[in-house]
């Protein structure tokens, strides 16, 4: 027996689906231990893009070239390979436009490296999940199907597998603008009590950033890198509209609007900030009272489907016991 129809058996398939169900499990909860070792490497990210604006406006300021940021940012470039292929098949022109940028940094990734990473990988995606999918319906279990309809699955899995890394950076950075959405409140509140104490915005800002890592690191780290703008950048307002726009969430980008209007027109920062934590606390009310309210008509499926026939069950069968037993118990005595 070869190794093609071993792997074609029925119990070869269903020990290799066990086999990564349990990967599957393993991974899960092995990542909540994982993403507690992150916080180091955001940091670290953080202080090389803090290096890099650096360079560039000391650059600025002399009036020379910009500073190269490849010896700044040495441990965020990617393979030669991926960028040969990127510059080879002209990728950026294909795949590339104006809100891709700005796509990668609402899920984390800035930098040339990290779209370096994504165009290749728009590239790659649907011709490996091709090969695949070819791989399996021609070779591995062809059946009793036609050739051309084992390659237009084929061909179906490849379009599919283009999506891949989109999908792939849309859930990252819905799973990044939660655990910011879930922080912000916490850090409105806390940027108030440094402001009413005396403290200028760039020390706030450090400051929350250095508290709210246990909650969010996703936030300390945008909160970090603000500093790092509010520090370097001649602008205030452009490092707010930065930290609006790499969130992409519209609470953030009210609390800039108006720490760039108080900045402007000389109003208090500390007012606004008071208003925006207390809009920010009653949101967070309202959507907490929104779950609640829908949690019974979620619980309406489950509640027919799994509690009702067991409480039935524990209901009618007394009775089914005693209607079943009775003409068995009159035969057994007649007889």
């Amino acid at each position: 027996m070869n190794i093609i129809d071993m792997l074609t058996q029925r119990e070869s398939l269903i020990a290799i689906l066990a086999a990564i169900s349990v990967a599957a499990v393993v991974f899960t909860f092995g990542s909540g231990f994982i993403v507690r070792t992150e916080m180091r490497d955001r940091i670290k990210r953080v202080a090389l893009e803090r290096e890099k604006m650096r360079a560039q406006e000391m650059a600025r300021l002399r009036g020379g070239a910009p500073a190269d940021s490849r010896n700044i940012r040495r441990g965020a470039e990617t393979k030669t390979y991926m960028k040969n292929v990127v510059e080879r098949f002209n990728l950026r022109k294909a795949f590339q436009d104006d809100a891709t940028v700005e796509k990668l940094a609402m899920a984390g990734y800035r930098g040339q490296g990290h779209l370096t990473t994504y165009l290749f990988a728009r590239f790659v995606s649907p011709l490996v999940i091709f090969l695949i999918a070819a791989l399996y319906t021609l070779v591995m279990n062809p059946g009793d199907r036609p050739l051309y309809l084992n390659l237009v699955y084929a061909i179906g899995a490849g379009l599919l597998g283009a999506y891949l890394p989109n999908v792939m950076l849309k859930n990252t950075t819905q799973k990044r603008q939660a655990s910011i959405r879930k922080a912000w409140p916490d850090c409105l509140d806390l940027l108030l009590l440094c402001v009413e104490a005396g403290m200028s915005m760039e020390h706030a800002f450090k400051r929350v950033a250095r508290e709210i890592g246990q909650q969010s690191a996703e936030l300390a780290e945008e909160l970090t890198l603000t500093t790092a703008e509010l520090a370097f950048l001649e602008d205030r307002g452009r490092a707010y509209e930065n930290l609006g726009r790499r969130t992409g969430l519209d609470g953030v980008r009210s609390v800039m609007t108006a720490l760039i209007q108080a900045d402007r027109y000389g109003t208090s920062v500390g007012q606004a900030l008071r208003v925006m934590a207390e809009e920010g606390r009653e949101q967070r009310m309202m959507e907490a009272e929104k779950k609640a309210a829908s949690l019974p008509p979620k619980l309406t499926v489950p509640l027919i489907l799994c509690f009702l026939p067991v409480l039935f069950i524990v209901i009618i069968a007394p009775a089914m016991i005693k209607v079943f037993a009775g003409p068995v118990a009159s035969t057994v005595g007649g007889g």
